[in-house]
């Protein structure tokens, strides 16, 4: 098999700022030990997320200059909303600025005390959403989904008969609705199959529910359908959407992801009454419903990428180079989540730091291990992310996995980024026997991953 080589030609480069190890120590230290507070450019390789940092296209951006910026039923709406229409087959399209306004909006109006709202694996913002109006999140990915250890080809997927049970013994009518997030960011991006998909959708009819899918990396999901659920080999991406969405009553997106832009999102409905209710909000929080807090230019952008995500040359470039750097960590011992997911490779931190206990949280030192021996930021997603107190012991109530992720923006690194990124890897686990691990010193009541501040483990305040 020849390279795999990116599927574009590189127009404009922008320059990154090479650090000492010295300076990165002080750095971070100001930062409070928190990646998310250092600034940008002390960076070398920012691997803190996939959302928003995509390199957009020629074609974004001309039609970016294209953009119809009248306040409403601007040309450059009809186009985005003609798109998100032929990808999801959804009636009703709602634009936001970003996933996370969708999220606010669909739970401030379905969610509250006393509801539970089912998901494969929720992520942080969505959890927080739920959290915020006194409803509940629950989790019910399937057993081998759990163990990064292992193989499996479809290890996002729902865990059926614990859906099952759940409702009978929460009751349907407490469940506003199901939802699935493709890829599993949580889980370590792992797709969840369509005949999962149709399980689920098969569930929700028996109990008069609905299901909505979190679609951030829905292309993503779909190459993964295609390559491992041999009934999809010959099917097109497009095609793999339209009956992934199919089986779903509404979905939010966070087009920063599988849309390839730096802003924007929405919310897609089948249901008239729900969707009145969401435009109703829209209006408060984030502006008229032919906008949703973005600029004509943002829609232009989106709609571009949405038609580019889905392309298969892409797509096979995007999967194939997250999984190459899975290989080179995975060929010197570091563990991984396996199979290599979707947008990230993820460290499962238990393995790689043992001795450090969940409430000394081994991801939050590798990952500043990792800035301070290469400049690389990357993202605790364990303890520090989703813990939580006991209520009456206060102690912390730890997730099923610490985890690191290395999430790669699309088409922004080439292949010596990431070899550079194996290579600090490596010499941090190699040299892991030295590392610490950290206690919080500040924390927020919601969403503390972001503004925390830490301190070494045994560092007197």
């Amino acid at each position: 098999m020849k390279t795999i080589i990116e599927p574009f030609k590189i127009k404009s480069v922008e320059p990154i700022r090479f650090t000492t190890k010295e300076e990165r120590e002080k750095i971070l230290k100001e930062a409070g030990y928190n990646p998310f507070l250092i600034h940008a450019d002390d960076v070398l390789i920012d691997l803190l997320t996939d959302s928003g940092t995509s390199a957009m296209s020629a074609r974004q951006w001309a039609g970016i200059m294209d953009g119809d910026e009248a306040y409403a039923g601007s040309k450059s709406f009809y186009r985005f909303e003609s798109m998100v229409k032929r990808i999801t087959g959804m009636k009703y399209i709602i634009p936001t600025h970003q996933g996370r306004a969708a999220e606010k909006i669909l739970f401030s109006i379905v969610g509250g005390k006393g509801k539970y709202f089912p998901n494969n694996t929720h992520f942080d913002t969505t959890r927080a959403n739920i959290e915020f109006t006194e409803a509940e999140a629950m989790d019910f990915v399937v057993e081998v989904g759990k163990h990064p250890e292992e193989r499996a080809d479809f290890k996002g997927n729902m865990d059926i008969d614990a859906l099952v049970n759940f409702i009978n013994e929460t009751g349907p009518d407490n469940i506003p609705l199901v939802m699935i997030t493709v890829t599993n960011n949580s889980g370590g991006g792992q797709p969840v199959s369509m005949q999962n998909i149709r399980e689920v959708r098969q569930v929700c009819d028996k109990y008069g529910l609905p299901l909505f899918l979190d679609a951030c990396r829905f292309a993503e999901n779909a190459y993964f359908i295609k390559m491992r659920e041999p009934e999809f080999k010959d099917k097109s991406i497009e095609e793999i959407c339209h009956e992934m969405f199919s089986y779903a009553d509404g979905a939010t997106m966070s087009a920063k992801k599988d849309a390839l832009v730096n802003i924007g999102g929405f919310l897609s409905l089948n249901n008239e009454e729900l969707a009145m209710k969401c435009r109703n909000l829209l209006i408060v929080t984030e502006g008229f419903p032919t906008y949703g807090g973005l600029a004509g230019r943002d829609l232009e952008a989106v709609a571009q990428g949405l038609e580019e995500v889905m392309d298969e040359h892409y797509l096979h470039y995007r999967i194939r180079s997250t999984e190459y750097l899975g290989e080179k960590v995975l060929s010197e011992g570091v563990p991984i989540i396996e199979p290599p997911g979707g947008h990230a490779i993820y460290i499962d931190a238990k393995r790689f730091l043992p001795d450090v206990p969940a409430d000394q949280y081994p991801g939050q030192a590798i990952v500043c291990e990792l800035y301070n021996v290469g400049g690389i930021r990357a993202v605790e997603i364990g303890s520090v992310m989703f813990g939580k107190y006991d209520k009456v012991t206060g102690k912390l109530i730890p997730p099923p996995m610490e985890l690191v992720r290395l999430a790669i923006p699309r088409r922004v690194y080439t292949q010596s980024h990431i070899d550079y990124v194996a290579e600090v890897v490596i010499e941090v686990f190699e040299n892991r026997d030295k590392l610490k691990g950290y206690k919080i010193a500040y924390e927020a009541p919601m969403l503390r991953h972001f503004t925390a501040k830490f301190e070494p483990v045994g560092e007197i305040a």
